[in-house]
């Protein structure tokens, strides 16, 4: 099968780079062959030395040519380099995809090559169309409802989650003075990553991990150096948020929501905080000037896969005074995402 033909340099041994056009025309070949290297666990076998293709796939147990076809490509992607020799070895984003190593991101990479997000990526056209996400188009049910009755792919969605946020979430707890004593309640806050960092930087704080009944379950509290520190509450943040809690925490939960539901689920905090206490919304914040910024990329996932969106400053206020709140300040991360301190009124 040709591909599209792409003017040829004049002198016969030189080559130039992709354009920005094929790069993008390609993308699903390059996400396709970073999958199978991670399915076969590539990563990790490269762990300890650099090895052939051929001593990786006899290990693997697959076929030598193509997994040297594949590694190549995704060395000059930057994942593995080749020696002289011909044996690869990880390069530090090849070291990242290892199971073994503190924030891998092997799960990331799982669930966005997924055929969930696929799917929905493939979708987009009849977004376009119909204003839905490409996920509803493709499975015929919102995303959320889809991971409650099916466990295989809730499990991993909250695990990708968690490998994607784990050294955010030591960044955020760095970012933010928070105080000495007092209850943080983290709503919707996942397997409670960034409430494990936030606890075991302030040893006066306790804390409630508030989510999904199935996703709390599998929490990442239990460390000895937290014992007695922490509970956990399964419920639904559009009915109720536990009360009496000396600060919120909402970590990338509003970007998953139109503006409706992101007024209902403020709206319910509202209603169990106490007035003059705060919330601490932390999401990427677009610039309002429509200046470039890497959340823009997340927005289209958020497109594809469920109702809500990147906002910007002045979206978030809107949201946030609809539902009773006040802004008092922005703090920024070496993150992607932003700390919007907002309190009660």
């Amino acid at each position: 099968m040709s591909a599209t033909p792409v003017p040829q340099p004049a002198a016969a041994n030189s080559h130039r780079s992709a354009s920005p056009l094929h790069d993008l025309v390609y993308g699903h070949i390059h996400a396709s062959a970073l999958r199978a290297v991670v399915v076969h666990r590539i990563p990790d076998r490269l762990a300890d030395a650099p090895l052939t293709a051929e001593q990786l796939a006899a290990d693997a147990g697959i076929q030598a040519g193509p997994l040297h076809r594949v590694l190549r490509l995704l060395a000059v992607r930057g994942i593995f380099q080749q020696d002289a020799g011909g044996a690869f070895a990880l390069t530090s984003a090849g070291h990242s995809l290892r199971t073994d190593m503190p924030g891998s991101q092997r799960d990331a990479v799982l669930l966005f090559t997924d055929p969930m997000f696929r799917r929905s990526a493939e979708s987009l056209e009849d977004t376009l169309r119909t204003g839905a996400p490409g996920f509803d188009s493709a499975y015929g049910l919102p995303l959320f409802d889809h991971l409650s009755s099916h466990p295989d792919d809730s499990r991993l969605f909250d695990t990708a989650m968690s490998s994607l946020t784990s050294g955010v979430n030591e960044q955020i707890a760095d970012s933010y003075p928070f105080p000495g004593t007092g209850r943080i309640v983290d709503v919707a806050g996942g397997r409670g990553g960034l409430l494990r960092a936030v606890l075991t930087r302030h040893p006066g704080l306790t804390g409630l991990l508030f989510d999904r009944p199935e996703t709390v379950t599998d929490h990442l509290l239990g460390t000895a150096e937290l014992a007695d520190r922490w509970q956990t509450e399964g419920g639904d943040i559009f009915t109720a948020v536990p009360a009496s809690g000396d600060l919120y925490l909402l970590k990338n939960v509003l970007h998953d929501w139109p503006d409706e539901d992101c007024l209902r689920i403020l709206t319910s905090i509202r209603r169990a905080a106490a007035t003059g206490t705060k919330l601490l919304v932390i999401d990427a914040v677009l610039p309002d000037d429509g200046t470039p910024h890497p959340a823009i990329a997340l927005d289209i996932v958020m497109l594809m896969t469920l109702r809500g969106r990147e906002r910007t400053h002045a979206e978030f206020e809107r949201l946030l005074s609809g539902a009773g709140f006040r802004i008092n300040r922005t703090v920024r991360t070496p993150a992607l995402t932003s700390i919007i301190e907002a309190e009660a009124v």
